[in-house]
C-alpha cells in the first residue's frame, strides 16, 4: 500500500516537471520564426496555451511574464505535492 502511495505522488510530481518542462518550450517557440506555426508547436500550444492563458495579463511592453509566473505557481504546487506525499507516508508508517 505504501508503494502505491509513493507511486502515486511521484507520477503527480513528474507530471508537473513535464508540464513545466513543456512551457520552457512553448516559450522558446517564440524566438523561432513560425515556431508557433509549426506541428510541433500547434500541438505543444493547445496543452499550453489554456494555462498561460490565466498568466497573459502580466507584461511590460512587447514582453510577457506569463511564462515565468506560471512555472512559479507550478513550483509552488510541485513543492506541496512532496510536502503532502512525504506527510501521507509518515502517517501510514
Amino acid at each position: 500500500m505504501i508503494y502505491l502511495v509513493s507511486l502515486i505522488f511521484r507520477a503527480l510530481n513528474w507530471l508537473v516537471s513535464a508540464y513545466i518542462l513543456l512551457i520552457v518550450v512553448y516559450a522558446l517557440l517564440s524566438w523561432l520564426p513560425g515556431g508557433y506555426e509549426s506541428k510541433f508547436g500547434r500541438i505543444i500550444g493547445r496543452l499550453v496555451e489554456p494555462f498561460l492563458g490565466y498568466f497573459n495579463f502580466i507584461s511590460l511592453g512587447p514582453i510577457g511574464f506569463g511564462p515565468v509566473v506560471a512555472i512559479v505557481v507550478l513550483s509552488l504546487v510541485q513543492y506541496g505535492i512532496q510536502y503532502l506525499g512525504m506527510l501521507v507516508l509518515q502517517l501510514m508508517i
